[in-house]
């Protein structure tokens, strides 16, 4: 401690901690059970009361907020590492392995990237952010010559956004198998077996309406015993 700082009241500790506590609590409790999960249940777990919970995160969005703060923080950088790279292939592939392995990690990580959690600026920021990513790693790639050039950014913001809902239950069978089936979805788009594609690529505006339609993963429940 500088001199002439104070050391902290024994009161601010406390609430320093207990706000470390709910959050740590949270984060576990988001992973097992989805971002629906009871909030008394997280209170319960970081061993205090729901007020005290309520007084350090008022609604929901704001404790999903200090959980995932890092996770966002990371996955930004990572749309910029991605638009950095000189091979717009490999920076794509590279950026879709990276956020699917968080979504294959995480039940709360994947309630909060592939459905449509509101009240979350940081979150509404990365969103956006993503969707310009992929815009421009696709019409790069194409450039390029390594992306069939019928894809659309929509195309694959659809395709990811199906894969990536459906890796929690795949993950609780086959761990790795999201792998094999992130290598077939980019096999897919490959210049050089290219073949026609049936039907016409969704809008922006189709898209948003499909994604904001899907609602949080459910905790999966042990069959009955009655």
């Amino acid at each position: 401690m500088n001199v002439g700082e104070r050391e902290p009241s024994p009161l601010r500790r406390d609430a320093r901690r207990n706000r470390e506590l709910l959050t740590a609590a949270a984060r576990n409790v988001f992973a097992d059970q989805g971002l629906d999960a009871p909030l008394d249940e997280i209170a319960r777990r970081a061993g205090v009361g729901n007020a005290t919970l309520y007084r350090h995160f008022p609604n929901r969005a704001a404790l999903i907020e200090a959980v995932f703060h890092a996770l966002l923080t990371e996955t930004s950088v990572a749309c910029e590492t991605a638009r950095e790279s000189e091979d717009a292939w490999a920076g794509l592939a590279a950026y879709l392995d990276l956020v699917l392995a968080g979504l294959a990690a995480d039940r709360g990580a994947n309630d909060l990237m592939t459905t449509g959690v509101q009240g979350i600026p940081s979150l509404e920021a990365l969103h956006v952010q993503n969707r310009e990513t992929i815009h421009v790693l696709v019409g790069r790639a194409q450039q390029q010559g390594a992306m069939r050039d019928d894809i659309t950014a929509e195309d694959l913001l659809f395709a990811l956004a199906a894969l990536g809902r459906a890796v929690p239950a795949l993950t609780a069978t086959a761990p790795d198998a999201w792998r094999r089936y992130l290598a077939l979805l980019l096999d897919g788009l490959r210049a050089e077996v290219a073949g026609p594609l049936p039907a016409t690529p969704l809008t922006p505006e189709e898209l948003g309406a499909v994604l904001s339609d899907l609602g949080p993963h459910r905790a999966r429940q042990n069959p009955s015993t009655d």
